[in-house]
């Protein structure tokens, strides 16, 4: 007798079968046994950013995760159970995801070389806090079935949220930008900015963990997503740009100088003379000229005797220097401020003699805790904890964004941690043409941190719709254009320069004009379907 053909469900649950066997083995899990696989799930997961980008890490850290929490969920105590889970779970991806932090405290390693375990170690167990709590909000809402996933990602995108901004914020390695080691995955972050991204990134990561007995079922729902973010993204780029700005080139310098040189003092006069060396050459003619030095190219450099002179002499002379550096003033009782600032650096029009002139500067507001800052000064100075910046009491806060003008098209300046912060680059109410970024991710080695900061910049010209210049000491200087293409780029750890027309800007993204209302819209979305379905499901 001839055995009745398999069902398309019954074939979709034989070949889901494995993949069951290994959900319901992790949802066993208790105790250590369960807190290392949350550890490991989390440390595979930090490894689908750069400069890895291994994408199907997420989706089984992620779906690891779920089960997990599964498990956690059947516990009497389930938010302890849950919290715990989450947490090692952060603590590994932190762990791994921000390993390079560790390297800035060798560059002085006898002042500060002590203080690179308590980091590496402390910042991740702290980020995990947000973990174990997205953990614990979900899995008070926990049901059977796919609602869980929609509220374990809103869970935690809120939570994600809240680690962007709280205490000045943190958003590094958030989801989505996994997603933007390519141009073509990231275009949507130009609608919903990369919390939006990153929601959509979890939902496509959680997928194959929603539906117990169909495995493949969620696998195929994450590769659709998946396909419609790159699909979507590549037909976004296909599509015409708005062009360049043929009358306006922008000269990006990377000098790659070693961190422990650059903050010689002894060595400011080669160090500078360096910067210029790789800036010299005339601009093609009729062409507006901007040269683009790194974070502290030019450390006081109005204070420094015949600096200004030499920079007259030896630019192009109708050209615009935009270069980082370091000012100082004093107060009215005589105290010295000293501000993380770019400086605006203007040359003689034709016929004039030869000169230099800081026409404006834009001081850095979003200062790094412990690298410029140190926060509760007296508490932990008594500890013996200092700040990384050369000055006793670190580096003041600047105003806020700003537009400048400096003869061409209007641009909005940010300093290296300024660039990971969605939403605040410029004042609302004055969008520029293009965006300046000067940063020195020397710091930090030929490790993941300065690739991942250049994945972010990426984020930030396509959330807004703007072309991006960024010069760094070393790792990695880039012009991008308006939809996240990279125009001109130099590697890490390579000196170099080149010239490019500057692309121009699209008109206002979604994003721009919205914010992150779009997202907040997804979130509670998410949180309302998965809570209400949810308990549909169990009543019925």
């Amino acid at each position: 007798m001839r055995a009745a053909p398999d069902t398309q469900d019954g074939i979709v649950a034989r070949l889901s079968a494995p993949l069951d066997r290994v959900g319901a083995w992790l949802a066993s899990a208790r105790g250590w046994r369960r807190r290392v696989l949350a550890l490991a799930a989390g440390a595979a997961t930090a490894l689908a950013f750069a400069p890895f980008y291994f994408l199907p890490l997420m989706v089984a850290g992620y779906a690891a995760l779920v089960f997990l929490l599964d498990g956690a969920a059947g516990e009497a105590k389930k938010r302890r159970a849950a919290f715990a889970t989450g947490w090692f779970f952060g603590f590994g991806f932190f762990l791994v995801g921000l390993y390079w932090m560790a390297f800035s405290f060798f560059v002085q390693a006898e002042e500060f070389a002590w203080m690179a375990p308590f980091a590496v170690t402390g910042m991740p167990a702290f980020l995990a806090l947000f973990f174990g709590g997205a953990a614990a909000l979900a899995v008070s809402f926990w049901r059977p079935g796919a609602s869980r996933i929609l509220v374990f990602a809103a869970a935690l995108m809120l939570f994600e949220y809240a680690r962007g901004h709280i205490l000045t914020g943190l958003p590094w390695n958030l989801p989505g930008q996994a997603l933007a080691g390519t141009a073509a995955g990231a275009q949507s972050a130009a609608i919903y900015g990369v919390y939006g991204l990153s929601l959509v990134a979890l939902l496509a990561a959680m997928a194959p963990a929603a539906w117990k007995g169909a495995a493949l079922k969620g696998v195929g729902v994450s590769l659709a997503l998946a396909a419609l973010l790159f699909g979507g993204g590549a037909a976004r780029l296909a599509m015409p740009g708005p062009g360049v700005h043929d009358d306006v080139i922008v000269r990006v310098v990377q000098p790659n100088i070693p961190q422990r040189e650059k903050i010689d003092w002894d060595l400011w006069g080669r160090n500078f003379a360096k910067h210029i060396e790789l800036s010299k050459g005339a601009a093609p003619q009729g062409a507006k000229l901007f040269v683009l030095w790194p974070e502290n190219a030019a450390s006081l450099v109005t204070e420094v005797d015949g600096a200004m002179e030499m920079l007259a002499q030896e630019l192009p002379r109708e050209s615009t220097l935009l270069a980082g550096s370091v000012r100082r003033e004093s107060d009215a009782a005589g105290k010295e401020r000293y501000y993380n600032s770019l400086a605006v650096i203007a040359g003689a029009p034709a016929g004039a003699a030869p000169h230099r002139i800081v026409t404006d500067y834009y001081d850095k507001h979003h200062l790094v805790p412990f690298g410029e800052y140190l926060p509760f000064t007296d508490l932990l100075r008594a500890v013996g904890l200092a700040q990384l910046a050369p000055y006793d009491d670190g580096f003041s806060f600047g105003s806020g964004p700003r537009t400048m003008n400096a003869g061409g098209p209007s641009f909005a300046p940010l300093i290296c941690y300024e660039a990971i912060f969605p939403g605040e680059m410029y004042p609302r109410s004055a969008r520029p043409e293009w965006l300046v970024t000067v940063t020195n991710d020397a710091w930090f080695g030929d490790t993941s941190g300065p690739r991942q900061h250049l994945d972010q910049a990426r984020l930030r010209s396509i959330e807004t719709g703007l072309p991006m210049a960024r010069s760094a000491n070393t790792g990695i200087s880039a012009l991008i254009d308006s939809r996240g293409r990279y125009i001109g780029r130099i590697a890490l750890y390579k000196a170099g320069v080149f010239d490019a027309a500057l692309p121009r800007a699209a008109p206002s993204t979604i994003y721009a004009r919205v914010g992150d209302l779009v997202f907040a819209l997804m979130m509670f979305g998410c949180a309302a379907y998965g809570v209400f379905s949810g308990r549909g499901a169990r009543a019925s």
